[in-house]
């Protein structure tokens, strides 16, 4: 098998000083193993992006340093975390005759039947295991077909996989890679009932507030809608004429 090859060159920026190398397009990185001692190395960044993208982190490559070759595996990819720019990168030197250990990607194949029906949802809890197998065994990846996935709560777990001749799963067997969750979950159901019931509620009680107050500009004004009828007969009091009117009409004899 044609494996990829990448060239290096072996680093004299070190600590802080390797942000000129990073300006300059060139990304700093280290190739180690065990009982290797550890080579601080650059590459250009744009030679290493062709490569991580077709090997990942399970991909066998011959790195070159001064015209030795170093069969490794790309381990420790550091990112930028706002614009994901390349910042670091370790090569890990292996012996092709000794097994390593490495995250291998599960990829999902098909459409569950669930899905296609519309019963649920796919969910994928795990999506990469550990492995261990020689370097020029390991994959790039370990399909898992879920078509067989057609009620809620179905499931594939790790002891379900079937890896390739030669690779060993060291991930728990009882994790699970797939399965089918409803819909709408129970959890979520519940909250939205409850939201609603409370909703109805408040809205009847502003209802009945509304229904038992009196309109403002109505309490104690008579003649108006609503107020207090005044009794007939008893709205007016009939006045007495006073000394004066009543003795006005009589005639007054004049003095002398």
């Amino acid at each position: 098998m044609n494996r990829l090859k990448l060239t290096v060159e072996k680093r004299k920026f070190l600590g802080k000083k390797v942000k000129k190398l990073r300006h300059e397009d060139i990304l700093p990185a280290n190739i180690y193993g065990k009982n290797i001692k550890s080579t601080a190395v650059q590459v250009p960044m744009l030679e290493f992006e062709k490569i991580y993208k077709s090997a990942g982190e399970t991909g066998l490559i011959d790195v070159q340093v001064n015209g030795e070759i170093k069969p490794s595996l790309i381990h420790n990819v550091q990112q930028d975390y706002y614009n994901h720019r390349l910042l670091h990168v370790d090569f890990y030197q292996v012996d092709l005759k000794q097994k390593v250990k490495t995250m291998v990607p599960l990829i999902t194949t098909g459409e569950p039947k669930a899905v296609s029906e519309k019963i649920g949802l796919l969910l994928q809890p795990l999506s990469e295991i550990e492995v261990e197998a020689l370097p020029e065994d390991l994959p790039e990846n370990i399909g898992v077909n879920v078509e067989s996935l057609d009620v809620v709560d179905a499931q594939i777990t790790v002891s379900d996989l079937k890896p390739p001749k030669g690779i060993a799963i060291l991930t728990e067997s009882s994790q699970v890679v797939a399965k089918i969750g409803e819909l709408v979950s129970k959890e979520a159901a519940e909250q939205l009932a409850a939201e609603q019931a409370a909703a109805e509620a408040a809205k009847a009680e502003s209802d009945s507030a509304k229904a038992t107050a009196t309109p403002a500009g109505e309490v104690g004004v008579p003649g108006s809608e609503g107020a207090p009828a005044q009794p007939q007969g008893e709205g007016k009091l009939e006045s007495t004429p006073s000394p004066a009117k009543q003795d006005s009409g009589a005639q007054t004899k004049p003095q002398k």
